[in-house]
């Protein structure tokens, strides 16, 4: 969805589809207005409908309020009591719609002062968010967690001023990177004149999946160039795992770079042995199963000139539910693959993360549940290893207290994530966390 100011009044056009479908030639064409707000993320909170898609905006104050939100709400159910009893309306099941909704509130509270309600959001707030905000009034507000677990970044030319989760996004628009949004930073621009603001500060814990899995490798992101970091990753897991091999296989898109790596530190030639299908979306990022499964079968094609008689080291970024990989293994052996090693580039998830990947209960996540013995026999592999936690932190050259990988220890950033976890492993639960209004109350 997009929300776009024109002269006062911010008008919202959004719908349940892709970006192709949802924003049209037609539809671009017809947006006026020199600010605006976009959005083309699935929600991780709620469900994949129009409903739940974002921006959201309320009416006031600021002659208005739209936000567009990246991360998740952990205290999702509890913010979501206290604007019902305060008389608050709520459409959808978004946590967008909640913290744009508690932002107002505090705006008005604080008169006005976005920085403040910032601030405000902060101490009530327990979770990811990196948001974007414009308002009726023509400012172009934004703010990150105090943690900084979700990316944003900030850019300007002569013509543009951009905030953006992503600087491909900024490149796309021919908008010099110009930097960061610090952890607990805000920064408004408003008349043109921009200003920065640190409002709190905690410890650095930025999301270790972004840079494994999530960000575009040509992004760059709080540690630097997603690319360089991934080729490291297959460095070190070569380094970490070695591997008796003819050829090295990336599983494609995300696992290039790794294998790349790989390569350079065993001396052992990187070959496509796995042809991607362009049309079909991202598989881990499909919020059903069985969507997933399909689309595994119709994304890759193994090309048996390449694979037969050869031993593989196929590398992937990471195992979660473990349908995937499995099915990979079996495409390789099928096409001819004497040997399948299979090498991960992210060490076992064996937590759900309350931050806004898609993992979400403890029974869907096949580490959680199976030791690596057990997995590797699952994918009918040769051998199974991954990343080292120490070897990730390596290569995103941080200190272990500086990455959040709650899911690979469960040892969560902020103390309402390690608090549900308990819950939610206590119950066996199977619902996600807030679906499930028993959890935390």
């Amino acid at each position: 969805g997009i929300a776009t100011l024109e002269q006062d009044t911010i008008e919202l056009h959004k719908d349940d589809g892709l970006v192709s479908e949802v924003l049209t030639s037609d539809v671009v064409d017809g947006l006026k207005g020199r600010l605006g707000l976009g959005s083309v993320r699935y929600p991780t909170t709620g469900t994949p409908s129009m409903q739940d898609a974002q921006p959201f905006v309320v009416a006031f104050p600021e002659n208005g309020i739209a936000n567009s939100h990246n991360g998740n709400l952990v205290n999702y159910t509890d913010m979501r009591e206290v604007l019902k009893k305060g008389g608050g309306h709520l459409s959808s099941k978004c946590d967008a719609e909640i913290i744009i909704n508690v932002f107002a509130r505090q705006v008005s509270e604080h008169r006005g002062d976005l920085f403040k309600a910032a601030e405000s959001c902060m101490k009530l707030f327990d979770g990811a968010y990196a948001e974007g905000v414009i308002t009726g009034k023509g400012d172009l507000f934004a703010f990150r967690d105090p943690h900084g677990i979700k990316p944003l970044c900030y850019g300007w030319n002569d013509e543009l001023f951009m905030v953006a989760s992503e600087s491909v996004a900024l490149d796309t628009n021919r908008i010099p990177l110009k930097g960061q949004v610090k952890p607990g930073e805000a920064l408004l621009l408003r008349k043109g004149k921009l200003t920065k603001r640190q409002l709190m500060k905690k410890r650095f814990a930025t999301c270790m999946f972004e840079y494994v899995y999530f960000s575009r490798p040509d992004s760059v992101l709080d540690m630097g160039n997603v690319y360089e970091i991934r080729v490291k990753l297959g460095e070190l897991l070569a380094r970490d795992w070695p591997a008796k091999a003819d050829i090295v296989v990336p599983v494609p898109d995300t696992a290039r770079p790794a294998a790349e790596g790989f390569s350079r530190a065993s001396n052992i030639p990187v070959a496509e042995g796995l042809i991607k299908n362009r049309y079909v979306a991202r598989t881990f990022i499909m919020p059903k199963q069985k969507d997933r499964e399909v689309a595994v079968r119709m994304k890759v094609n193994p090309l048996q000139s390449v694979l037969k008689g050869k031993r593989v080291v196929l590398i992937d970024d990471s195992i979660v539910r473990g349908t995937t990989t499995a099915n990979l293994v079996n495409l390789v052996r099928g096409a001819g693959a004497t040997e399948v090693h299979v090498r991960i580039t992210c060490p076992p998830i064996i937590g759900p993360c309350f931050y806004g990947i898609d993992m979400s209960t403890h029974k869907e996540l096949i580490a959680a549940n199976h030791s690596v013995e057990e997995i590797r026999k699952k994918m009918g592999a040769d051998s199974l290893a991954y990343q080292k936690i120490e070897s990730l932190n390596e290569a995103l050259g941080l200190k272990a207290d500086d990455v959040c990988n709650g899911c690979l220890h469960e040892r969560y950033p902020t103390p309402f994530a390690r608090k549900v976890n308990e819950l939610l492993k206590k119950k066996g639960s199977k619902s996600r966390y807030w679906e499930d209004t028993t959890t935390v109350h």
